[in-house]
């Protein structure tokens, strides 16, 4: 607001400066013009009473005098020789006058000059020999500007006084407006504080201002975002701490069982013992998971891209998978439209698409199949994941992605896992700066679709 106040008395300065110096400037331009005419009238007339031989004249002498008297100035009469012949001060009769302008005169071209210190405007005319172009002589005329200077002096007095007055009242409206537009900022930055200090937050309500009410808008969305995350992360701890406990609990009651029973049979004891290492290795699997995940989180930026033949890998992983789905009698098959090379992390890509296909064989039919599809265009290369197996409900679809989410807990149980596949899943796609996405309907089978660039592109290059 300084800064417009400023702006604001610069131009206001500077328009006052201009319109006196055009005034001025227009004024000087009138008044030469003005002696100009008068002077090519009086030099016709001087000629014609053959002045410049005989400088007696009583009507020319009159009109010279009348001239002096109206624009309270000085009138020179040269003749062709340089010789001053007349001078209304009656100082230079007699002299030679060999000053720039009226030689300039002499030689065809009338002068003018504005003398701003002096304040004196100065014009020369040429006397002409009639029909003739002939110069015979020079009128040198000299006026005074003290009218002008006059007018410009009342036009400084009350030019800067209305200047002053639309300064004070420009200040005046600047510090209103300045508090009008301060008040509402005030307002939610004196909400933020209460927020950082612990107090409730109903959200930013600032709609005074266009510009107050997009600030609100983006606060609110910030903090709804920020709350998401927070819930997010109790739910995520919750979950940890549930899956941790679960494995736990049943070693527990397993061990109790076999401490508080006397002469446990050796075929019970067995299975006791087998069903705690079962535990054990699902307590395994969870940590391992997590610890995936959070070094997922650290190593965003660390990772071990290289040129990687895709149709190779998948190959790779799909020759490690299907000892798992011939056991479930799961046919999986690779289908790849062209020879693919990425710029990936090939240990990352291997949890994302291995995650993918195990998942789709655990949660299949019986005699069910997996077909895993690789294309590519100019700047992406596709993997789909499909299945025929039992499906997602709709309203589960866009929570599958979450850690420890699972659609059917029951289920999930029997068949394995720690509901943290497709989460990693979507982390190591999120840093290929690819998508991932779900198709699915309930008892018709699911797809995965991941789309991934051919091109690694860092976050520096994307900033």
């Amino acid at each position: 607001m300084v800064l417009l106040m400023l702006v604001g008395a610069l131009s206001g300065t500077v328009v006052y400066i201009g319109i006196i110096q055009a005034y001025e400037s227009r004024a000087v331009s009138l008044r030469t013009a003005e002696i100009q005419n008068q002077c090519m009238i009086l030099c016709d007339q001087l000629y014609s009473y053959d002045y410049l031989a005989d400088n007696s004249s009583e009507v020319i002498n009159s009109s010279l005098t009348q001239l002096t008297n109206i624009y309270s100035g000085r009138v020179m009469i040269v003749n062709q020789d340089l010789t001053v012949i007349k001078d209304t001060y009656a100082l230079e009769e007699g002299k030679t006058n060999v000053a720039e302008s009226v030689i300039l005169c002499m030689r065809g071209q009338s002068t003018s000059y504005y003398d701003k210190k002096n304040h004196y405007i100065e014009v020369t005319s040429p006397i002409m020999e009639s029909g003739t172009d002939r110069i015979v002589g020079v009128m040198l005329a000299s006026v005074s500007t003290d009218t002008i200077e006059d007018s410009l002096r009342i036009f400084h007095t009350k030019g800067s006084s209305i200047l002053l007055v639309v300064y004070i009242l420009v200040t005046g409206l600047a510090i209103f407006l300045s508090a009008q537009i301060v008040r509402p900022l005030k307002r939610i930055t004196r909400e933020l504080e209460n927020t950082t200090e612990g107090y409730g937050w109903d959200g930013l309500h600032e709609d005074t201002y266009a510009e107050t009410k997009q600030i609100s808008d983006a606060f609110n969305k910030l903090f709804s975002r920020l709350r998401q995350i927070d819930a997010s992360r109790e739910e995520f701890v919750s979950n940890v701490s549930h899956e941790l406990k679960t494995p736990l609990a049943s070693m527990k009651v397993l061990a109790d069982s076999l401490v508080f029973q006397e002469n446990v049979p050796v075929e019970l004891y067995e299975e006791f013992m087998q069903d705690i290492g079962k535990e054990i290795d699902r307590e395994n699997d969870i940590i391992n998971d997590l610890l995936t995940l959070v070094k997922m989180d650290k190593t965003a930026q660390n990772l071990n891209i290289k040129q990687t033949n895709v149709n190779a890998l998948l190959e790779l992983i799909l020759k490690r998978l299907r000892p798992i789905a011939e056991k479930k009698n799961v046919e999986v098959v690779l289908e790849s439209f062209r020879p693919v090379m990425a710029e990936i992390d090939e240990v990352k890509m291997t949890l994302t698409i291995s995650n993918l296909v195990e998942n789709a064989i655990k949660y299949n039919k019986e005699n069910g199949w997996v077909h895993v599809s690789l294309n590519a265009d100019h700047r992406f290369f596709y993997i789909k994941v499909a299945d025929s197996g039992i499906g997602i409900p709709e309203e589960d679809q866009e929570h599958v992605f979450e850690r420890f989410y699972r659609v059917d807990k029951s289920h999930s149980r029997e068949v394995g896992g720690t509901g943290l596949g497709l989460a990693i899943a979507r982390s190591a796609v999120l840093m290929h700066r690819g998508s991932i996405k779900v198709y699915s309907e309930a008892g018709e089978g699911t797809t995965f679709t991941v789309r991934v660039p051919l091109l690694y592109i860092s976050r520096e290059t994307v900033s």
